[in-house]
């Protein structure tokens, strides 16, 4: 696997795109993610599937809170969410090969996989695959990541060259309520570092201050993390991560 490139610690990463949906730039948005590209800014996206198998990029299990739909997004075909407008914007849910293209190797890309099994278990393979297919052959500074430790194993088998990352948290009870105590417990511990052979963590932002970050952050494994909203933050988070996944403002760019 290649190591995390070092453009992922350098430039700051909007979090699912340079969103504001008040200049029609929806999160996850083709219109987002040019708008980083323009002013400089690496990218996060997220990924979900169609009904027939090709990776979007979208945030959520369902349609109805970014757009004007409802039901799942798994059961719609990629036809049928490229032609759902984004709420506040005028493009319909983009493809993975569509912001790939939009951004042509030009800052990096980080992707998180959403978690398909429903419980952070082992039924998981289909969109791993599909977003595998879609970085054959794609040359730009990218990793791919998941909380769930059985999709970052199986972006491992389908795409042994392409860096990847463990997304972690506290796992606080309030955050995660459909996540069982003991699955909460292990995942909170990060067990799976070594075996998954990840080049780095992008962790929550509020638990940065734990125990096993430190553990993690003496190991030298590189650590992002998750959603910084101010100069604030920023500066607090930066005491211990390597770089910061925002939104909602812009945070300085390196000279």
């Amino acid at each position: 696997m290649s190591g995390l490139h070092e453009a992922f610690l350098r430039v700051p990463l909007a979090h699912r795109a340079l969103h504001d949906v008040s200049a029609g730039r929806p999160e996850n948005s083709r219109a987002a993610v040019r708008a980083a590209v323009a002013r400089g800014y690496g990218i996060e996206i997220d990924i979900q599937p169609s009904s027939d198998g090709v990776a979007m990029v979208f945030h959520d299990v369902m349609l109805d809170r970014l757009t004007g739909e409802s039901g799942p997004v798994r059961q719609r075909s990629c036809a049928e969410l490229a032609g759902i407008a984004l709420t506040g914007g005028d493009e319909g849910i983009p493809t993975l090969a569509q912001v790939l293209s939009d951004v042509d190797d030009r800052t990096p890309v980080l992707i998180e996989i959403k978690d398909q099994d429903g419980a952070m278990g082992a039924n998981v393979g289909d969109l791993e695959a599909a977003i595998a297919r879609d970085l054959a052959g794609y040359d730009g500074p990218v990793a791919v990541m998941s909380f769930n430790p059985h999709s970052v194993a199986a972006m491992a088998e389908l795409a042994p060259g392409i860096t990847r990352g463990l997304t972690t948290s506290g796992y606080l009870a309030e955050h995660w309520p459909t996540l069982p105590e003991h699955v909460r417990q292990n995942l909170r511990g990060m067990p799976d570092l070594d075996r998954l052979d990840v080049s780095f963590i992008s962790h929550d932002a509020r638990d940065l201050q734990s125990d096993r970050v430190a553990a993690v952050r003496q190991s030298g494994l590189p650590i992002l993390c998750w959603t910084i909203r101010s100069v604030e933050d920023e500066t607090k988070a930066r005491e211990v991560a390597d770089n910061i996944t925002f939104e909602g403002y812009l945070p300085a760019l390196p000279a």
